[in-house]
C-alpha cells in the first residue's frame, strides 16, 4: 500500500516517515490492538514474503510457525533446532519486526555468522515493512542497509558476529541466527551474554541448524533440553513441514546422502566422524544434573558406606588455561558410574592436593591415580608426603619420583582403547554434561587422540587414565573384577547372537566336549551329524 509522497520515508512510498500522524477508524483500531496482542495474527493478517516460485504472497505460517511466534513471545531465553529450509529464519525475523512495532524503545540487534548475512536478513524484515497497510507502520527516522529506526524510538540493527557488534550497547533483544556455524562462537557469546543478561527483561532468541558436537551452540541446545540453562527449546523436525513425507525423505537421501540427510534435515548432532566414542553413542549419552554443586566440584551421587572408588586426577598449571580435573567413579558394581567432577583453571597445583584429599576421604578413602607428567608431579608428592595419603597408585617402589602414573603413548592407546569399549559397552555410565562434550570433541590427530580446536580434553584424559588402570593387574586386586574378561565375554555374547539369531534347535543328538590348554572350549558331534 502506497502513501502520499509528503508521508513517505525519503520518496519511499511504500514507507511511513516520522512524526506523520494517523487518525485511526475503528476498524482500524481494533486490528492493530488484535495485532499488538498476537505476533501470529499479526504475521499470518498483514506480512508478506517472496516466494521462489510465486513471488510476493501472504506469509501463511504453518502450524509448527505459529507455535515458534508464541514461544518466543513465552519465554525470554528461546533456542530453536530446526532443519534445513524449514522456513525459521522467516519466522524469526516475521517476530523481530512485530516486537519493534509494538515494543516502544527498545533496542534489537540481528547478528549472524556474516554480515552480509545479517544484512540480508534485514532487508527481509524492510520488505514485510514495506508492504505493512499505513496504519500499522510507526513512522520511520531511518533505514539503510544496517539498520532501520521507528518512530517508537525502537530500532533493529543487522551486524557480523564478533566480540565487539554490540559491546556498549544496551540491546533488548539479541537474535543470532545459524549460531552453530558461527566463527569463534564461544567467544562471542562469552563477551556477548553480559549485555543482554544484565536486564530483568532482555531476550536471546537463537536459531540453527546443527552441525556437530562440543560447539556453544550444541552445549545450549543441550542445557535447554536439560534444564540446566535458562534457554527454553523449541525443535522443528523435517516431517513438521507440509509435503515432506517417506517419498520426499527417499528422494532427499538419494540426491544427497542418509549423512548428509541426518545432519540438515534429522536435527542430528553429528560428530566429525573421527571422534574417539561413536558419533551414535554419543547422541545416546544424557547428562544429569548435580545433587549438589561445590564451587568447582559437581557431585552426582553422594559416597554410599561399603562402595569402592576411583579417582583419576589431571593437573593444570592453573593459570586460566587447561583446567585441572578429576573424575570419582564408582566401581563397586557393573556399570561403573560417574559419581563426581571436578573442574577448575585457577586451582594452584600447590593447593590442589588438600583439595583431592577432601573427596578422596569423603568417597571412602577413594584409590587416586594422578597423572604425574609436568605438573602432576608437585600434586603427587603433596598429597603422598604433606597429607600422608597413601591409597595411590605408584609406579614403583624402587625409584624416586615414582608416585602417580606417567602418561605415555602406550598408556594413552591402552587407556583410548578401553574407555571406547567401557562407554560403548554401556560398562560405564557417564552422566556430566562437561565430560560428554568433551567426549564430542575429543578426536583423532595422527596416531593418536585429542581435544578438536578451541575446546578441552582434561576431564576426557582422566576417564583415558581410568581405562588404562582398569585394564591392570592392580584394578583386579582392587576390585576382584576381570576386565578383560568382562569385556571379552560381552564380545562374545555379541557374536554368538549374530550367529544364531533364531536360536538353538535341540534335535536329539548328544555332544562330548573338552578344553585345550588355551581355555578354549571344543565340542565334538556323532559322525552321523556330519
Amino acid at each position: 500500500m502506497s502513501i502520499q509522497t509528503n508521508d513517505s520515508y525519503l520518496g519511499n512510498p511504500n514507507v511511513k516517515r516520522d512524526g506523520v500522524e494517523h487518525q485511526f477508524t475503528a476498524k482500524e483500531l481494533k486490528e492493530y490492538m488484535k495485532c499488538m496482542q498476537d505476533a501470529s495474527y499479526f504475521a499470518r493478517t498483514y506480512l508478506k514474503v517472496i516466494h521462489l516460485d510465486r513471488g510476493l504472497v501472504p506469509f501463511n505460517l504453518y502450524p509448527y510457525q505459529e507455535k515458534m511466534f508464541r514461544h518466543f513471545d513465552d519465554n525470554r531465553f528461546s533456542i530453536v533446532l530446526a532443519c534445513r529450509q524449514s522456513g525459521k529464519s522467516i519466522s524469526s525475523v516475521g517476530y523481530l519486526l512485530w516486537y519493534a512495532l509494538f515494543h516502544p524503545e527498545q533496542t534489537i540487534a540481528v547478528l549472524a555468522n556474516k554480515g552480509a548475512t545479517a544484512r540480508e536478513m534485514l532487508s527481509r524484515i524492510t520488505l514485510m515493512l514495506e508492504n505493512l497497510p499505513f496504519f500499522l507502520q510507526p513512522g520511520c527516522k531511518a533505514l539503510n542497509k544496517g539498520s532501520i529506526e521507528f518512530s517508537n524510538n525502537s530500532r533493529i540493527i543487522a551486524a557480523a558476529t564478533s566480540g565487539s557488534s554490540i559491546r556498549g550497547m544496551s540491546v533488548n533483544l539479541l537474535f543470532l541466527d545459524e549460531f552453530a556455524f558461527v566463527e569463534n562462537a564461544n567467544e562471542f557469546y562469552t563477551s556477548t551474554y553480559p549485555v543482554v543478561s544484565s536486564g530483568k527483561t532482555t531476550r536471546v532468541i537463537i536459531t540453527s541448524t546443527a552441525n556437530g558436537l562440543g560447539n556453544i551452540y550444541h552445549k545450549l541446545w543441550e542445557g535447554s533440553v536439560q534444564e540446566t540453562n535458562d534457554f527454553k527449546p523449541f525443535r522443528v523436525d523435517w516431517w513438521d513441514v507440509p509435503g515432506r513425507d517417506a517419498e520426499w525423505k527417499r528422494q532427499t537421501v538419494a540426491n544427497t546422502s542418509e549423512l548428509q540427510f541426518d545432519q540438515e534435515f534429522g536435527n542430528n548432532f553429528l560428530g566429525t566422524g573421527n571422534t574417539l566414542i561413536s558419533g551414535e553413542h554419543l547422541l545416546g549419552l544424557k547428562a544429569s544434573n548435580p545433587v549438589m554443586r561445590q564451587e568447582s566440584l559437581r557431585l552426582y551421587e553422594r559416597p554410599v558406606e561399603g562402595h569402592d572408588y576411583i579417582m583419576t586426577v589431571d593437573v593444570a598449571k592453573g593459570r586460566g588455561q587447561d583446567y585441572s580435573t578429576f573424575n570419582i567413579i564408582d566401581v563397586t558394581a557393573r556399570p561403573f558410574k560417574q559419581v563426581a567432577v571436578y573442574q577448575d583453571n585457577m586451582v594452584s597445583p600447590l593447593l590442589f592436593p588438600d583439595i583431592i584429599y577432601k573427596y578422596a576421604k569423603t568417597y571412602n578413602e577413594a584409590y587416586v591415580i594422578i597423572e604425574s607428567n609436568d605438573q602432576g608431579g608437585v600434586v603427587c608428592n603433596g598429597l603422598y608426603y604433606d597429607w600422608e595419603y597413601e591409597n595411590m597408585f605408584v609406579e614403583s617402589q624402587l625409584k624416586a619420583n615414582a608416585i602417580g602414573a606417567t602418561m605415555t603413548k602406550k598408556v594413552k592407546r591402552i587407556g583410548c582403547s578401553n574407555i571406547k569399549d567401557l562407554v560403548e559397552q554401556n560398562k560405564l555410565t557417564i552422566v556430566d554434561a562437561e565430560t560428554i562434550i568433551e567426549m564430542s570433541t575429543f578426536v583423532a590427530k595422527g596416531q593418536s587422540y585429542e581435544a578438536s580446536d578451541n575446546n578441552h580434553d582434561d576431564l576426557m584424559m582422566n576417564l583415558v587414565m581410568f581405562g588404562w588402570f582398569a585394564a591392570t593387574e592392580m584394578f583386579l586386586n582392587l576390585t576382584d573384577i576381570d576386565f578383560k574378561n568382562m569385556l571379552y565375554t560381552d564380545r562374545l555374547r555379541a557374536i554368538e547372537d549374530d550367529m544364531v539369531p533364531f536360536g538353538i534347535i535341540d534335535d536329539g543328538h548328544k555332544t562330548s566336549s573338552e578344553v585345550d590348554s588355551q581355555g578354549q572350549v571344543w565340542e565334538s558331534f556323532p559322525t552321523d551329524m556330519i
